[in-house]
């Protein structure tokens, strides 16, 4: 592997620079002109129902809380319920949106169009070497298959610092290299230092060999697509010479752990309904989530260009979540952003345990508030405002509910016994809840709640369950409603703890500092006791207290579900690392990615196995 002053190259093709300006976010851009499209009525049928049902709501709170006279609390608890209930309907709105969109005939793939010189790229860090580089041998395979005008060069983009993982790497990339298919180059190249992470990863690439390609479709270290999900994305952006980005949705494959298969299903299942109605509303004016993308290079390297800002504590920080900051500048410069969630044959895997799940959920927390810095940027399109805030809202959402549960806990119970009317009779700031209608209009708010939070969950599976053959890929109707009850049941007694987990994140993103770069954890490996105990510590006493105040009748029985979770966090959380591959078949939340292993899928696993034997042949014990 030839050193040189930057990087340390395998093998790479010929230089061809491309220059990739930093944008000013407070400077105006000239933006291109491009062709109208979609109807704003999609966005009203999304926007308007929701204000209307949070409105209606707090007007009626607000009607129950003045028979007694509103304090300053009564109006904080108002406040919080509004800010929680209207992304509740939005999501039910969304869902709305996409049964109406999915009976609007699918768009057909253009036929008329020129070839692209397409980059598929692959930015690693310390991943497992064989499990990398065997997927890219079963996408490659496969798109070698198509019949396609466009051509196609893979690049792994490497910034392990792990130096033996580097040889493994590089070993890898000559096995991959020595059997892949003709007609499809496969280059290879490591980073010596590892400026701005995976944003300077794809940056280096742009402006060392971009000039030569029409598009990159990044792809993640556990990304696979079909050869036709690849040429899907490739011909919708040469059709659309208006797009900058295309955006597909991955489905989750691979689940083996209950928590895995947890994710798995609700993707399946209830996921596609979200997207429809994403796709449908947003229209022009998308997200980018960072992978199984295909994004024009040119637009990309004149508009999206990410500078450093300034943290909460003065210091020089690099932007994270950078994908929806991308899109948004994308969008600014005058180019599409779409999101094409019926292109099918796009996968992705997902953390196979409830910590590994939570340690990413930190990183992408501290990366979408960040966001919120970021909403003056200037020329930003509306929409893309409302994505950056929203994926910022979604953590704050956790503090909220916790203080929004802690209230409804209190003003639970009896009037004898309510901690709230106890210290309302020595604080007037405490509210003044009626004593006849405390038990009823909480129970009422929660119920209201809660199945305004299933809804989605419940459309997605009525429908499948009144389709035959949709049910049927299910495995059957009595296995899809088994695993759809399972799954429910599992989510909510999760639910809690994330919400916990989801508050400390982000404490700790308010409170500054930087943030570790590490390498995801991709296998579902068990974790000790003592780890799972140092882990939910918090979750796990503050349930005990909650059981104290239960004991002691100071507080609403509702909350017992999740005084259970809490208290149990711990066993919960090892019982999502148990692999399920024992239990019983109506235990299993079996989806069609479960039950029939995706092909692509298993020739990745295949290819994987052989990269991994070789390399232990090849491993030589260290001295």
């Amino acid at each position: 592997m030839p050193d040189t002053a930057d990087h340390i190259i395998a093998l790479m093709p010929a230089p061809a620079p491309l220059v990739m300006p930093t944008q000013d976010f407070g400077a105006s851009v000239q933006k291109r002109r491009i062709a109208r499209g979609g109807s704003i009525l999609w966005r009203l049928a999304v926007f308007v129902p929701a204000m209307i049902g949070t409105a209606l709501l707090m007007w009626g709170l607000h009607g129950v809380l003045m028979q007694a006279g509103m304090t300053i609390l009564e109006w904080v608890l108002l406040s919080l319920i509004g800010m929680t209930f209207i992304w509740v309907t939005l999501a039910v709105s969304t869902v709305g949106v996409g049964l109406a969109g999915r009976m609007r005939p699918q768009h057909v793939d253009p036929s008329a169009h020129d070839p692209l010189n397409v980059a598929l790229l692959i930015p690693i860090y310390n991943e497992v070497p064989w499990d990398v580089f065997g997927n890219a041998t079963a996408m490659m395979d496969d798109l070698v298959n198509r019949d396609s005008v466009h051509n196609y060069t893979l690049f792994v983009l490497s910034d392990s610092s792990d130096d033996a993982t580097a040889v493994q790497e590089w070993k890898a990339f000559e096995a991959l290299r020595a059997t892949a298919p003709k007609g499809i180059d496969i280059y290879y190249r490591r980073r010596s230092e590892n400026t701005d992470k995976k944003v300077g990863n794809l940056v280096d690439w742009i402006t060392g060999w971009g000039a030569d390609y029409d598009a990159m479709l990044v792809l993640d270290a556990d990304s696979l697509m079909t050869g036709r999900a690849i040429d899907r994305l490739a011909n919708e952006l040469a059709a659309d010479v208006d797009a900058g980005l295309i955006q597909s949705f991955p489905q989750l494959v691979g689940a083996e752990t209950v928590f895995a298969r947890i994710q798995q299903f609700s993707n399946t299942a209830y996921g596609w309904l979200l997207a429809e109605g994403l796709a449908r509303w947003s229209q022009h004016e998308g997200n980018y989530w960072g992978h199984n993308a295909i994004i024009r290079t040119r637009a990309f390297a004149a508009t999206a260009g990410l500078p450093h800002v300034k943290g909460l504590r003065g210091d020089d920080q690099l932007i994270l979540s950078h994908d929806f900051v991308e899109a948004s500048l994308l969008r600014r410069a005058g180019w599409r952003v779409r999101f094409l969630p019926r292109v099918t044959g796009s996968f992705e895997e997902t953390p196979g345990t409830l910590i590994d799940y939570v340690l990413r959920d930190r990183r992408w927390c501290r990366g979408n508030l960040q966001h919120l810095r970021l909403l003056g940027t200037r020329g930003l399109h509306p929409i893309s405002r409302f994505h950056m805030f929203q994926g910022a809202v979604a953590y704050l959402m956790s503090p909220a509910w916790f203080v929004l549960l802690v209230f409804w806990a209190l003003l639970g119970r009896d009037a004898d016994t309510n901690v709230i009317r106890y210290f309302n009779e020595t604080n007037p700031l405490f509210p003044n809840w009626p004593p006849e209608m405390s038990h009823i209009d909480s129970t009422v708010f929660l119920v209201i709640m809660y199945a305004m939070l299933l809804t989605p969950k419940i459309a997605g599976a009525g429908i499948i369950a009144a389709n035959g053959k949709a049910v049927r890929v299910f495995g059957g109707r009595v296995t899809f409603l088994s695993a759809f009850v399972t799954e429910v049941a599992l989510s909510i007694l999760y639910a809690p703890i994330l919400m916990v987990q989801q508050t400390r994140a982000v404490g700790r993103a308010m409170m500054g500092g930087s943030a570790k770069w590490t390498a995801q954890a991709r296998t579902a490996d068990a974790y000790p006791l003592r780890t799972l105990i140092r882990f939910h510590w918090m979750e796990t006493v503050i349930g005990l207290m909650l059981v104290a105040g239960l004991a002691a009748g100071l507080i609403s029985l509702w909350l017992l579900p999740i005084v259970f979770s809490l208290v149990m966090s711990v066993p919960l959380s090892a019982l999502s690392a148990v692999h399920l591959g024992p239990a019983p078949a109506g235990l299993r939340m079996h989806s069609p990615n479960s039950l029939r292993e995706p092909a692509i899928l298993t020739r990745a696993k295949r290819a994987r196995a052989v990269l991994r034997t070789a390399a232990d042949k090849e491993r030589v014990p260290a001295e």
